[in-house]
């Protein structure tokens, strides 16, 4: 079962990754709820059920993450590929309003020498480096779709990296509840060891009578032995019985009982009590 949601969870992030581009926000949120619900009964499986719903929650959120990540190292990889060096001047640059977040990157409206503008949306840095008229070397995107980046910003590695890490992070917690499953398991059967079982020990009870019963009423053979079927006494041991027979001054056969226990005063070898 460990083995099978691992599987999933990697099948769900590789899935979510090439369906970014192909299908709506709306549509990727339900997926990602319905995710996170399946994660949710696959875990509970696994035997930890108390904190089965924040183990799917975290590995949805470093699965999303993953996701994220790896869409941002795929523009890199795919501007490093199909991307042009080109000289651009900075023509206009203006600051994320203000939102949720703290964080405001820099934007920058960018054209060629011969003076048209250059493909794809504005230049984007995290701190302010550049000023309006400054000339630097950016790679651009032919077709138009991905955000220009200086030499420096280019680079997929530590972003590949990074979604490689959330996906690890996503299994370990896999692994992580897999552990408190099993540990969960051992505490219930030491705790069902720890419990006894009236059901059995009243059945147990019941044949201990019945054996004496048996021991007081039934006729010796022509050897002096009252023999005893061991069937109707599913839930005695012959150690057990033995030590009932030695109470009421008899004792129990260890050789040749052929099937059946037998029990008198003096016996050839003598089961040994419980």
């Amino acid at each position: 079962m460990a083995v099978a949601i691992g599987c999933y969870v990697l099948a769900a992030i590789a899935g979510m990754f090439f369906l970014t581009n192909h299908v709506g926000t709306v549509l990727q949120v339900l997926l990602w709820i319905v995710h996170c619900v399946v994660l949710t009964l696959l875990i509970e499986k696994l035997g930890a059920k108390e904190s089965s719903l924040y183990a799917a929650l975290f590995i949805v959120a470093a699965s999303l993450m993953s996701v994220l990540v790896a869409g941002i190292a795929r523009d890199d990889l795919t501007l490093e590929q199909r991307g042009e060096k080109v000289t651009a001047t900075v023509v206009k640059k203006w600051l994320d309003p203000p939102g949720v977040s703290k964080s405001r990157d820099y934007n920058y409206e960018l054209k060629h020498q011969d003076g048209t503008k250059v493909l794809g949306p504005a230049l984007r840095t995290a701190k302010d480096r550049f000023d309006v008229g400054a000339v630097l070397t950016v790679i651009e995107d032919p077709v138009g779709e991905l955000r220009p980046q200086t030499p420096d910003q280019a680079g997929a590695t530590g972003n590949v990296l990074a979604a490689g890490g959330f996906a690890l992070a996503a299994v370990g917690a896999d692994g992580w509840m897999t552990w408190r499953g099993s540990d969960a398991a051992r505490r219930r059967d030491r705790w069902k060891k720890a419990t006894p079982d009236h059901e059995a020990l009243a059945r147990q009870a019941e044949q201990e009578e019945k054996l004496r019963e048996a021991l007081r009423t039934y006729p010796v053979d022509r050897r002096g032995y009252i023999k005893v079927p061991p069937e109707d006494y599913p839930d005695l041991s012959q150690q057990r019985a033995a030590r009932i027979a030695w109470e009421m001054g008899l004792r129990a056969e260890a050789w040749g009982n052929k099937g059946s226990w037998r029990f008198k005063e003096s016996v050839v070898e003598e089961v040994p009590l419980d």
